[in-house]
């Protein structure tokens, strides 16, 4: 049977893994994911540092160095984390060379505490890109209003860049044009281009997860059957409409006048990355934010779940570019319905960055129990 992973690339659009760890990598999963689903990249986050350093022994060993060498809690987290984010971009290498650069990556992200601080969010990517040391790494840098000019200063300064937690068409424009602009700083000052990576990160389920709950607030309180109705046709379908609106708009900046100058000097475009694509509501099919946006130049980023239950029934055809009208008539609706959909947007990525900071803190909790318990043991001993 044909792997349906595997047909993705026929439609442009490429399969990253979105929980690299260290237990995955070192026995050999990873690896097998390349070569049977066809997995070409991969990215870590805060959350799932935390889960696997706590629900593992996998980093045990190292961290007892770590611990033995006197290092503080901060070097620790950075050391366990970045050789994970290495491991992973040696393993998509491969990748890498033989797409010239334009495949086969894994991110690390900068402290999400830093995420409305611009210097040092610059300060951080900097230390964190030159401790990698991979052609193929990427800093994930949140695109907050501070994040912005950071991300833009990183990419002028020659730092691959995953742009996280965006949720609205507006922040996706400005993170747009932010790297058109750090393109246009480097190439006016004589410096490469044709090997700067970026993508933008456009967390889709939780689009849903909220919209819906709003939704179901309206629809509780609706007058008569039909307003019901109306309200209940709209469930659902908020993100995926989102994230056909946001690549419409990439299509529209991405052949524009200044992109063609830079493309011609060697510079690629910046993908759309589908985050967040696992299915939260049990009600709706587990694939469908991963068989709804198959499209060029974009990649979706799959948990395991979803990775397996698309390897084993998800529909493969080209889905983005189909009725774009019908999701801006389905944001309008929403509008229409009482819902803001930029104040939805802005209130999930203000709560992204405390998600995020909440696991950071706990990776931190399970590094320092883990760091006291050897250090109890070692006085023991």
């Amino acid at each position: 049977m044909t792997n349906p992973l595997l047909e993705l690339k026929k439609y442009g659009q490429s399969v990253w893994y979105d929980d690299l760890n260290r237990k995955l990598i070192v026995t050999g999963a990873l690896q097998r994911m390349v070569d049977e689903d066809g997995v070409s990249g991969g990215t870590s986050n805060p959350s799932i540092f935390e889960k696997a350093i706590s629900g593992t022994d996998a980093y045990d060993e190292h961290l007892r160095r770590l611990v033995d060498e006197g290092r503080g809690l901060p070097e620790i987290y950075d050391e366990l984390t970045t050789t994970d984010v290495r491991m992973s971009t040696d393993v998509f290498r491969p990748i890498y060379d033989e797409t010239q650069g334009a495949d086969g990556f894994a991110s690390l992200e900068v402290s999400p505490l830093i995420a409305n601080n611009t210097q040092a969010s610059i300060e951080a990517a900097q230390r964190l890109f030159g401790k990698l040391d991979r052609p193929n790494a990427m800093i994930k840098i949140p695109g907050t209003p501070e994040g912005l000019p950071a991300i833009e200063q990183c990419l002028a300064n020659g730092l691959n860049i995953n742009i996280t937690l965006l949720f609205g068409v507006e922040n996706y424009e400005q993170v747009a044009w932010a790297y058109i602009s750090a393109l246009e700083k480097r190439w006016a000052a004589g410096k490469p281009i044709d090997r700067i990576a970026s993508v933008a990160s456009f967390f889709v389920s939780r689009v849903d997860t909220l919209t819906d709950k709003k939704l179901e607030e309206k629809i509780a309180k609706a007058s008569n059957d039909k307003e019901r109705d109306q309200l209940k046709s709209l469930l659902g379908k908020a993100a995926i409409a989102n994230a056909k609106i946001a690549y419409a708009k990439y299509k529209e900046i991405f052949s524009g006048t200044r992109w063609k100058v830079l493309a011609d000097a060697g510079a690629r475009v910046q993908r759309c990355l589908w985050a967040s694509t696992s299915t939260k509501n049990p009600d709706y099919r587990d694939v469908m934010y991963a068989e709804g946006l198959i499209g060029p130049d974009t990649i979706n980023t799959m948990p395991q779940s979803t990775l397996d239950a698309f390897r084993e029934h998800g529909v493969v055809a080209p889905t983005l570019e189909k009725d774009v009208d019908e999701a801006f008539a389905t944001i309008q609706r929403l509008e229409d319905a009482g819902i803001s959909f930029k104040t939805v947007t802005d209130e999930l990525q203000v709560e992204g960055v405390r998600l995020f900071s909440e696991s950071f803190a706990k990776a931190n909790d399970s590094i320092k129990q883990k760091r006291d318990a050897l250090v109890a043991a070692g006085a023991r001993g």
